[in-house]
């Protein structure tokens, strides 16, 4: 039997992943203009990091998590997200002074047991980036600006921002009875069966059900914003007016409560309209507290993620440049010349590839077109004898010339890509 990939998981060839690679290397651009720096954390952690962050109560504890145990009957969990392990992270290295800001980004696979659907595999990945140390809202303003500045850098549009404010630990218990009080008065037998365990474990997670029948029965549930103390409506009105005055539209939406316990005051999440039933691309909001409740100082905080996967179901273009040169050998005596001729310009900065074997010129300018290559270098046996290489344009009109090996290094270690474009083209240099 051939082994196949597990359900849920992924391969991503070169094509593909040179999407994603591309919306990395742009985050990292963007974000260290707003002063982030990227951390790595483990795949792996110990559940409890999970249960006690993002809710015993949560669907992602609950049902969702890739959880085992090791040798020596310790429960570990593949990361279903990246937020906690940063806080982790952030408690363990232990070097945060009161008053200080820091920003840290990151990258990479993150894993959730669920039905694989459109955009959403067992093994996904996010970008992520966490603000620790402010509990200022204009972190909160600067953090989505970040995020639409990188969305809109790398091609993405008609995307909407939505925001809400969930309140905090203080205000954040009235508005919990008021909902209790209201589903209490609720024929439950409406609602989804996942909703019905929630109205009693989480009853704010009842906003954020997709299931029709569930978005009808809860139309006129209380409204979270009419619950919020005064110091988080300030806070909520700064940010909104940050985003105002940076010409950021979004609208306000009272069913966000995002999906993981840690939580409080701004949430917010942009979607899109294109990619099917599962609109979010990125969302994230404030969780004051999480660190504190994780072992660490009371430190704020305030973050977000984007899915890869979905991001990249919008990309309309990924500019990925091709190689610099093809170099086809059709002269068997110059295979290891060709290979070492290689390496030369490769040294000096070009990209390439060679043939390791001799074939026809149309095999050979096949394969140099089918590697995308702006120039294909070709050793024939009348190149071979005199030391010579036949440069032929594959990006113009197909001009030749041939030019000595030597002459093209030396060309090349003094104006790189645009020498060999030179030598290949002299009438470029005339324009």
């Amino acid at each position: 039997m051939k082994i196949q990939k597990i359900k849920g998981f992924a391969d991503l060839f070169p094509e593909e992943a040179a999407k994603f690679t591309f919306l990395e290397n742009r985050a990292r651009e963007i974000f260290g203009r707003y002063g982030f720096g990227e951390l790595r954390t483990p795949l792996l952690e110990h559940t409890e990091l999970f249960a006690k962050s993002i809710g015993e109560d949560t669907d992602v504890v609950g049902k969702e998590m890739f959880t085992f145990p090791d040798r020596k009957g310790r429960l570990l969990t593949l990361r279903p997200e990246a937020t906690a392990g940063v806080m982790r992270a952030f408690i363990e290295g232990g070097d945060w002074q009161p008053g200080q800001v820091r920003k840290y980004c990151t990258f990479g696979p993150m894993f959730r047991y669920e039905r694989p659907q459109k955009g959403r595999q067992r093994q996904f990945h996010q970008i992520n980036a966490e603000i620790l140390g402010a509990n200022e809202p204009q972190a909160d303003a600067e953090l989505i600006l970040m995020l639409c500045a990188f969305l809109a850098d790398v091609g993405l549009e008609r995307l909407s921002v939505e925001l809400n404010s969930l309140g905090c630990r203080d205000c954040r218990p009235a508005f919990r009875q008021a909902l209790t009080d209201f589903f209490a008065s609720l024929d439950q037998t409406g609602l989804c069966e996942d909703c019905r365990r929630r109205v009693a474990t989480n009853p704010l997670r009842v906003l954020d059900c997709k299931v029709p029948t569930c978005k009808e029965l809860t139309a006129n549930a209380p409204v979270l914003a009419e619950h919020v103390c005064e110091e988080c409506r300030e806070h909520f009105t700064t940010v909104k007016s940050l985003l105002d005055a940076a010409q950021v539209a979004y609208t306000l939406n009272p069913r966000l409560v995002r999906g993981l316990d840690y939580y409080q005051r701004t949430a917010f999440e942009i979607t899109s309209g294109e990619i099917g039933a599962q609109t979010a691309v990125a969302g994230g909001g404030r969780y004051d507290g999480l660190v504190q409740a994780l072992g660490g100082p009371d430190v704020p905080g305030v973050g977000f993620a984007c899915g890869m996967e979905r991001l990249v179901m919008l990309l309309m273009h990924c500019p990925v440049s091709g190689p610099d040169f093809y170099l086809a050998v059709l002269e068997p005596r110059a295979v290891d010349q060709a290979l070492l001729l290689a390496q030369g310009l490769r040294q000096r900065g070009l990209s390439g590839e060679v043939s390791y074997s001799a074939g026809s010129m149309k095999s050979q300018l096949r394969r140099a077109n089918k590697s995308g290559a702006k120039l294909a270098l070709i050793i024939g046996s009348e190149e071979f004898d005199k030391g010579e290489v036949l440069l032929k344009d594959m990006e113009g009109a197909g001009e030749q010339r041939a030019v000595s090996r030597e002459r093209l290094l030396s060309m090349i270690a003094v104006s790189g890509v645009e020498g060999l474009l030179v030598a290949a083209l002299p009438e470029r240099s005339e324009e």
